[in-house]
């Protein structure tokens, strides 16, 4: 019985260095100083830090609600909030990403765009890339009248398992950086099954508590699914893998487009 309770407490201490290792990691929510941090495992719980991210967001767009604040401007301050929480991690890879891929190359020699992507300067193409993902995020958002704090969560945590796919699936491109240790704690595609059916569940027990309709449950998690695909093959085929950028924008374009999907109707 010791032992077990010895393997519990070491258990629950790794998921909380882990877990507050990966709140740091990915965003600017402070972290209480005194309690050691892990970071080589913070891939493995990045789609939950997008449910914390995403339940602030859903808190924000409440207390918009509240005061009664448009709905147009709600989302402006929702979108805002989200780059504000991530200090803008993820919408950083999309610029770079943007400005890497506007640089012809062959096949056989895509070292260029790679070295486009890793010059920390931001060029016309990833500006405007900025400025399209940031007005179909708002805009899509701004049409949702309906069930926005389940919409906020999910798409958050759906946008950060399409990361955990990219990682989990594609090869890493460098031989050093910021994704090294990422592809080394989820080395095989099997490694993103986990979060994959946590995410399920989570979708189902919305729709059986009677908090969402089965269709938005329904429509939520295929085109997250669709996305996701997507988004990580469009990057694989251009680059031949995937960067510590092009992580960052899978999150984000698989977010923004999910949003623009739900949006219909």
């Amino acid at each position: 019985m010791k032992k077990l309770k010895r393997l519990f407490q070491s258990y629950f201490r790794q998921s909380v260095s882990g877990g507050l290792g990966a709140l740091m990691f990915y965003t600017c929510l402070p972290v209480p100083p005194s309690v050691p941090l892990e970071f080589r495992q913070v891939a493995c719980w990045v789609p939950w830090v997008g449910g914390v991210v995403g339940g602030l967001l859903a808190i924000a767009d409440w207390v918009l609600a509240a005061w009664q604040l448009p709905t147009s401007v709600a989302s402006v301050l929702v979108v805002c909030a989200g780059i504000a929480i991530t200090g803008g991690l993820h919408l950083d890879g999309v610029m770079d990403a943007a400005d890497g891929l506007a640089v012809p190359a062959e096949k056989e020699d895509l070292s260029r765009r790679l070295a486009v992507m890793s010059d920390s300067h931001m060029g016309a193409f990833g500006g405007m890339a900025a400025v399209v993902l940031i007005l179909l995020k708002v805009t899509a958002l701004a049409a949702i009248a309906e069930h926005r704090t389940f919409i906020l969560i999910m798409v958050a945590m759906w946008g950060r398992w399409a990361q955990q796919w990219a990682i989990a699936h594609y090869p890493y491109l460098k031989k050093a950086g910021k994704g090294a240790f990422h592809k080394a704690a989820l080395p095989t595609t099997w490694h993103a099954l986990p979060s994959f059916l946590g995410l399920l569940g989570l979708s189902g027990l919305s729709w059986a508590s009677g908090w969402v309709p089965a269709e938005i449950v329904l429509r939520t998690v295929i085109g997250a699914i669709a996305f996701s695909g997507l988004t990580n093959a469009y990057f694989y085929r251009q680059l031949g893998g995937h960067t510590g950028d092009t992580y960052g924008a899978v999150v984000e374009w698989t977010e923004a487009l999910l949003l623009c999907s739900l949006s219909v109707g």
